[in-house]
């Protein structure tokens, strides 16, 4: 038997791709595939406390890292990725002393798109002979190896990568000469959107590029309607929302009637209003908000990150 090359599954034959990444590969098919997290918890205990990890987080969909906190041990990098999706006008200097609730030995931000600051990382990987890539589903995991085996160390192999979660069933080890990479299974975030829409929704939930946040100043009761995915209700504010620009987003002064699932949150100055894989809201004073949207997503607030 054999692992896929591509996910990390085990296969039954001389092939190097499973038939699920050949037809993600070549046909933009995707499978769902049910994963559990004790089994991604099994993994992060069996890797050896002296090799590095480097804890991989999407800097536009942060994900509670204190769920993963008592299993890093040793060296962890925190690398935050998709830099690029972040507006221009952020300083990294907040992203950096931001409070990610878990134990690092440093922290880099980067983009795999941008190639941004990927030499920094680079010589930090170096330095060692294995190098464990450990997060969230979509987190940009084999996103960032697949660049970095391009890049870096003249590969031809490649990680099956898509917008849906669950893409690595499995550890995939990758070996280069005087290096080896260690890809892991995403652990999976169930307040997370992503794990309850349809490939093309995710699409549009998905940003590609630079955000382009749009600032509401409220005075009346008012209702901002988020495509089909999320309406927000509140009076007497102003708010950011910083979500993908291929969302319809639209102000309605009419009551709104709707299926999803009701949220009353209060949300204080220097706060964001999260949509968990959707995107954040930033909110200029303490306000009340009425959040709808999908059901089992999580809506919660936390200290604004920008």
């Amino acid at each position: 038997m054999n692992k896929c090359s591509g996910c990390g599954a085990i296969i039954e034959s001389d092939k190097i791709l499973c038939e699920r990444c050949f037809r993600i590969r070549n046909y933009n098919e995707y499978t769902k595939v049910e994963l559990n997290n004790s089994a991604y918890i099994d993994i992060l205990k069996s890797i050896p406390e002296n090799e590095l990890k480097l804890l991989i987080v999407d800097l536009f969909d942060l994900a509670d890292l204190t769920k993963i906190n008592e299993y890093l041990n040793g060296e962890v990098i925190l690398v935050l990725t998709k830099r690029d999706i972040l507006p221009k006008s952020v300083y990294e200097e907040n992203l950096l002393n931001y409070d990610y609730k878990v134990k690092v030995s440093d922290k880099i931000i980067i983009s795999s798109n941008k190639n941004y600051q990927l030499d920094e990382l680079v010589e930090i990987i170096k330095k060692h002979k294995k190098v464990y890539l450990i997060g969230f589903t979509n987190a940009g995991k084999s996103t960032l190896i697949n660049k970095l085996l391009y890049n870096y160390f003249e590969s031809e192999l490649r990680i099956t990568t898509s917008p849906l979660p669950s893409t690595t069933l499995d550890i995939l080890e990758i070996k280069l000469p005087n290096l080896t990479f260690y890809d892991t299974p995403g652990i999976i975030d169930l307040g997370n959107i992503t794990n309850y829409v349809s490939s093309k929704q995710l699409k549009k939930i998905t940003p590609n590029k630079e955000l382009k946040p749009i600032t509401y100043q409220i005075k009346s009761e008012q209702s901002i309607i988020i495509d089909e995915f999320a309406i927000i209700k509140t009076n007497n504010t102003n708010i950011t929302l910083f979500m993908s620009n291929s969302l319809n987003i639209k102000r309605v002064y009419r009551e709104v009637t709707t299926d999803l699932v009701k949220h009353e949150i209060e949300a204080k100055n220097g706060f964001d209003i999260v949509i968990q894989g959707l995107g954040f809201i930033k909110v200029s004073k303490t306000s009340k908000f009425i959040i709808y949207t999908l059901d089992k997503v999580s809506v919660y607030t936390r200290k604004s990150l920008i």
